[in-house]
């Protein structure tokens, strides 16, 4: 078994330059957003093997999305769709408020089903790796997740969960019950304290996750570092003092860290350390998955490079 596998959504974006109203914005930058895909090109950036599989459109926004994947170095895994492929319009209302419109109803990337997902290439992962974002899409790619996660447990393929709670999709109280039974059903979990809140009932975020099985916990706290259980030890890593630029992507980025340094063999020491400079080196560069460093780009971060 080798690599990264994950699936799920991925979507044009338009990034208005500036800050303040869209209606004053001059101009855009064009990117690619996913929770799933970000992942998969932090893990590839850092030298790892990573598939990223989704429905894409027939359309140029689809084309760009599987082009970007692939130049990260992603192997692409794309089914074929009808329907146009997912945007989202991002801006910033002010210097501390980031606003995102999703135009992804009846997108081609919401559309994804159990049979989307072939269980030869789940038995050939290392890590399948899943979000709470694609349960919230619809019932079939609620579906998907669910018999994907069910295939990589019965072949003894690590599943990882990033909670990943998003309020626009759906509500807390319709959320708690489906990512509490993923949650569940995981050996590696990633969340932020309020994303364990919706479904845990525990004062320590780490033990309440912990309860419901995973073995491994990590709990990242932006800048408050991270806090983790592995395999019932106790880990605490302060976040690094960086220039912060733009915070999106930086979640996936840390997730990307750890993953990476998973699949390499490496203690878990490093694996959070990784994740923690990942995810930092991530805020100083504009965009969704634009800031995912390599490990150059880590060793100049602790050589206190990086702002030079």
């Amino acid at each position: 078994m080798t690599g990264l596998l994950t699936f799920g959504e991925s979507m044009g974006i338009f990034v208005a330059d500036g800050i303040g109203p869209l209606e004053h914005a001059r101009g855009f930058t064009l990117g690619v957003a996913g929770a799933e895909s970000n992942v998969a090109i932090g893990v590839a950036r850092l030298g790892g093997h990573a598939t990223w599989l989704g429905r894409l459109g027939p359309d140029a926004t689809g084309a760009l999305i599987a082009s970007r994947l692939r130049s990260a170095g992603v192997r692409v895994l794309a089914v074929a769709d009808d329907a146009h492929t997912g945007l989202m319009i991002r801006y910033r209302r002010s210097g501390q408020f980031i606003h995102a419109d999703y135009h992804r109803a009846g997108s081609a990337g919401s559309r994804l089903t159990p049979a989307d997902v072939p269980e030869a290439e789940i038995r050939a992962a290392a890590v399948l790796h899943v979000t709470g974002i694609t349960p919230a899409l619809g019932d079939t790619c609620r579906a998907a997740v669910f018999a994907a996660v069910e295939a990589a447990r019965s072949a003894g393929v690590t599943v990882s969960v990033d909670v990943n709670y998003r309020s626009k999709l759906w509500s807390r109280f319709d959320a708690a019950p489906v990512l509490r039974d993923l949650v569940s059903r995981a050996d590696v979990v990633f969340a932020g304290p309020d994303e364990a809140a919706i479904f845990v009932d525990s004062a320590d975020p780490v033990d309440g996750l912990a309860g419901l099985g995973p073995t491994e916990v990590i709990v990242k706290d932006g800048a408050r570092g991270c806090v983790a259980s592995i395999d019932g030890s106790r880990h605490s890593v302060p976040a690094l003092p960086v220039t912060a630029i733009d915070p999106v992507g930086a979640g996936d980025a840390f997730v990307a860290g750890y993953l990476a340094d998973r699949l390499a063999g490496a203690p878990v020491p490093d694996r959070l350390r990784t994740a923690i400079a990942a995810g930092a080196f991530a805020v100083t560069v504009p965009g969704d998955c634009e800031g995912a460093p390599s490990r150059a780009d880590l060793a100049a971060l602790s050589g206190g490079d990086i702002n030079r």
